[in-house]
């Protein structure tokens, strides 16, 4: 008789894994309107010929629809980045499209926050 038993995936030690993003409603929200965001971001930037912006964010939309919790905090932060002192998606971006992506990133970042206090 087969065993029936299926093996089970090996996590690392200090891997631990938190709750799946569905199940986590607000973070999941949050996430996907940033990604939004950053979508019209990247067309404006597109537009304008600031071929760097572009590359630097095409592969956070991805990763703001799909990614899981615990990875949407590195993307933020990546995002977030993009909005320094010396050198600023701003200088590039008019304000009406980069400040709702920041909020939003912002949003996003205080959403996780709370589920890591929670």
């Amino acid at each position: 008789m087969p065993d029936d038993r299926r093996p089970t995936a090996i996590v690392p030690r200090g891997t631990a894994r938190g709750p799946a993003r569905h199940e986590l409603p607000a973070v999941d929200e949050a996430g996907l309107v940033a990604a939004r965001h950053v979508d019209r971001l990247i067309a404006a930037a597109r537009d304008l010929g600031a071929d760097r912006w572009v590359a630097y964010f095409e592969p956070m939309a991805d990763r703001l629809r799909d990614d899981e919790p615990r990875a949407l905090r590195q993307v933020a932060m990546r995002a977030r980045a993009a909005f320094g002192p010396k050198d600023s998606i701003r200088d590039i971006v008019p304000l009406e499209i980069t400040e709702p992506f920041l909020e939003s990133i912002d949003r996003l970042l205080k959403q996780l926050n709370r589920r890591d206090a929670g």
